[in-house]
Formats: structure tokens, sequence, C-alpha cells
């Protein structure tokens, strides 16, 4: 497969995707019509998607924005686990603070609504 490989396993991807997303979509378009054949619906979905897919991937500016994509993602670095914790740890408390906060304006407003209705 060569340096692109994740290119070509987009392009593959995205055809069986493609095909899937068809054969629904003509079974329930042929179901209110009437009984869907399942191979008829399944055979056109695999053939209408793999040939779309042929051209996408013959397209030039198409591979070539796919090309892009894989080396942008190439690119990424996923956190430490000391830093995934780090971040956690972060999202709690803060977390915590905000319902501390909200409680403690609730209840202001509650008393003053008591006040107020009585």
């Amino acid at each position: 497969m060569g340096p692109n490989k994740y290119v070509h396993l987009m392009f593959g991807v995205g055809t069986l995707l493609v095909a899937f997303l068809l054969a629904k979509t003509g079974d329930w378009l042929w179901s209110y019509f009437a009984k869907p054949n399942d191979l008829v619906i399944n055979g056109g979905s695999l053939v209408i998607a793999v040939v779309a897919g042929y051209v996408a991937y013959k397209n030039e500016r198409m591979f070539a924005a796919a090309y892009d994509v894989t080396a942008e993602l190439e690119k990424v670095t996923w956190p430490s686990r000391k830093e995934t914790y780090a971040a956690t740890v972060v999202v709690i408390v803060t977390v915590g603070i905000s319902a501390v906060i909200l409680w403690g304006f609730d209840t202001l407003w509650g008393s003053l609504a008591n006040l107020v209705i009585r």
C-alpha cells in the first residue's frame, strides 16, 4: 500500500459507508411501493458505491484533499496519562465549584421568592 495507506483505507471505508447508506435508503424507499428485493437493492447499492468511490479516488483534487487530511492527522499528538489525569482533576474540581455556586444562587433566589410570595 505504501505511504498512502491511510488515504486508500479512507476511500475504501467511504465506499463501504456509501454502499450501506444507499442500501438502507433504497430499502426504505422501495418498501413504500412493494416488498424490497434485497439482491437488487444491495447489489445496485454496491455497484453505485464502487463506481462513485473509483471516480472519487481517481479525482486528483479529492485524492490531494484526502492526503492533506491524513498528513494533518499524523501531526496529532495524544496526551500522556499524567496530562489526562491532571485535566480530568481540573474538570471535576471546576464542575464541583460550579455546582456549589449554582446551589448557592438557587438557595438565595428560592429564599427571596418565598419571602415575596408570603
